[in-house]
């Protein structure tokens, strides 16, 4: 069983309790992804946070490195440290009595990722005088070296601790109050699940907590269609999250930058584009048609759903050319209000010429090539072929769009899963209880490697077992670099494997990721990186087969496609049985989600309920 519930920005545990006890039966395990975090860092109500480092180093974060937001304008800033200068503190000083007046603090020492009991002692310190304050130590956040960027991540997880701490202890004792399972499992951004109070502890491991779910989701339902190149495309209603998934593994990025801020975290390579169901389309300045970054939000929406918005939204153009029905329940509840959309659409047309239908296409074909940027980065801009690649798409509004984005670029196809509208959440249920760890060491060819990396897995593993996961393993990666290199290239490593293998797997991964490889040079690794994760609640074999209720076929309508109105067969996606061939032009409708083909593409219904596009 499945649920969707309107979200509560005031507090969004309501809502997630809400739904739970929505949905009945008796609940075994709560599973939780949430965008607290991010949403505490983009509004500005992260917790007044103070930096305690080592004399002289102290405005670190506010020097940071010579690379500039963007390059040719003059006018883009960088982002303003999270601590204010008066807060920062030198280390070996007493303890300025301006440090309690901090939410929270931040513990990082110049060599803190090798110094672990000296910044133990500065907390001992801290917590001895002012008993009830956070403290955040760079070497339990992030034992790696380069000051600046661990810094400012333990600087971004003290800001964020209060918060998240606030509202995951909301979120356990809503659950309590209604009877759901309070020990409750957390969505860690590198798509694994932590508890509670260990996601409360370290709020900058679940800044993607929510859409990491759904690249997890994808990577199973691929392996079980049999397909080893994947990009994950969610389309919501305000972004698109779009993110590589090769045999079976996401990409995994071991640093990104949130709201202008560095966060040397692990997390699933995402890529967020301000592109969704509730983007706004608006002309510019040259009289060019542009569609987001900025959104209607939930509230007052697109203007289909009657509660005040009059700008027209992506959501309207597909209202207006058929799409959506525009007779139908959005989330099957929301009444659509055509005529509100054909308004929305109408003025904006007016302003270029064109009739609502044809500002419509126009408003599909810009946020199509907006979301085809976003394949193409994290594709052709890596290396990677997106032609060898299928497009798994979901969200609310990932199927409306995935055949003409996936034809765009000339992929394999498209797979649309069952339970689309609610695959990240689904995704939880398949993500492995998980641990990450780094250590930053200097090792060349001829030490102790197998030894390094079998330390960090084993520390790992042993964190999985403490927690009470079942099953639990690890791999071990390593940073490698050229001598003298700035960047490095993460490669896996077994212990055993030994240096040539190494060294080959890094000269291969830096060809294809930089076009050269300097087999002659020497090389160095810099870091050893372990992922541990244990069994899943479920994997994609457990789900409950798909059987069809219901009529699939539905009255035809027509609809307006790129090349003018057409006559699309109709189908309720929950009638169609295993084995159904629907070719387009055609409109496929559940409850929380919709699907289009437009013609030539031909869909099959594959036994596990989920749609195989080719054309």
């Amino acid at each position: 069983m499945t649920g969707k519930v309107a979200s509560t920005p005031e507090d969004q545990s309501l809502a997630v309790v809400t739904g739970a006890t929505r949905l009945g039966g008796e609940a075994t395990r709560f599973l939780h992804g949430t965008t607290v975090a991010t949403n505490a860092l983009l509004e500005g109500r992260g917790a007044r946070a103070a930096l305690v480092t080592t004399a002289g180093f102290s405005d670190v974060i506010e020097i940071g490195r010579q690379d500039r937001p963007s390059l040719y304008d003059s006018f883009a800033d960088r982002a303003v440290p999270l601590v204010e200068r008066s807060l920062r503190f030198g280390a070996g000083d007493p303890l300025d009595p301006a440090l309690g007046t901090a939410e929270a603090v931040a513990v990082s020492l110049l060599y803190g990722y090798r110094m672990q009991s000296a910044e133990e002692e500065i907390a001992a310190a801290i917590r001895s005088r002012w008993p009830n304050l956070p403290v955040s130590l760079s070497s339990h956040v992030v034992a790696e070296f380069r000051e600046y960027e661990r810094t400012a991540t333990t600087v971004l997880n003290a800001c964020l601790m209060p918060e998240a701490s606030r509202y995951l202890s909301r979120l356990a004792s809503r659950a309590a109050a209604a009877r759901l399972p309070t020990d409750i499992q957390v969505m860690r951004s590198s798509g694994g699940l932590i508890p509670i109070a260990e996601a409360a502890a370290l709020p900058a491991a679940i800044l993607l907590s929510g859409p990491a779910a759904g690249v997890v989701a994808a990577g199973a339902l691929g392996h079980a269609l049999g397909k080893d190149h994947l990009v994950s495309f969610d389309m919501g209603g305000t972004s698109t999250d779009v993110c590589r998934i090769d045999e079976g593994r996401p990409e995994v990025l071991y640093e990104r930058s949130v709201a202008g801020y560095p966060c040397r975290m692990p997390s699933v390579a995402i890529h967020t584009v301000g592109a969704g169901g509730g983007s706004i389309a608006w002309i510019d300045d040259g009289g060019s048609l542009r569609v987001g970054p900025r959104s209607s939000g939930a509230v007052p929406g697109p203007a289909c759903y009657g509660n005040g918005g009059v700008e027209a939204a992506v959501t309207d153009a597909n209202v207006v050319l058929g799409r959506i029905d525009p007779t139908g329940r959005l989330a099957g509840s929301l009444p659509i209000q055509q005529n509100l959309a054909l308004e929305a659409l109408a003025a904006l047309g007016s302003r270029l010429g064109l009739s609502a239908p044809e500002a419509a296409i126009g408003v599909t074909t810009v946020v199509e090539e907006v979301m085809a940027g976003a394949i193409r980065t994290v594709s052709i801009e890596q290396g990677a072929d997106p032609r060898r690649a299928a497009l798994v798409a979901f969200g609310g509004a990932g199927g409306l769009h995935a055949t003409a984005l996936a034809r765009r670029l000339e992929m394999a196809g498209v797979v649309v899963p069952p339970y689309s509208g609610v695959f990240s959440a689904l995704g939880l249920l398949l993500s492995p209880p998980r641990t990450d760890a780094a250590q930053s060491m200097l090792l060349e060819p001829g030490s102790d490697i197998d030894g390094a990396v079998g330390r960090v897995v084993a520390a790992v593993i042993a964190r999985l077992v403490e927690s009470g996961a079942v099953d639990a393993t690890a791999s071990g990666f390593v940073d490698v670099r050229y001598r003298g290199q700035s960047h490095e290239t993460t490669v896996p490593y077994r212990p055993g494997e030994g240096w040539d293998i190494l060294l080959q797997r890094f000269h291969r991964s830096h060809r294809e990721r930089n076009g050269f490889a300097r087999e002659r040079d020497p090389v160095e690794v810099v870091t050893v990186r372990a992922e541990g994760v244990a069994r899943p609640l479920i994997t994609w074999s457990d789900l409950p087969t798909l059987a069809p209720t219901g009529t699939g076929r539905l009255p035809d309508r027509t609809v307006i496609a790129a090349q003018g109105p057409v006559d699309a067969a109709v189908f309720a996606r929950a009638g169609l049985a295993p084995g159904t061939e629907i070719v387009g032009p055609a409109v496929i409708e559940e409850t929380d989600a919709t699907t289009f083909l437009d013609a030539g593409d031909r869909a099959v219904v594959h036994a596990s309920g989920a749609l195989e596009v080719e054309w």
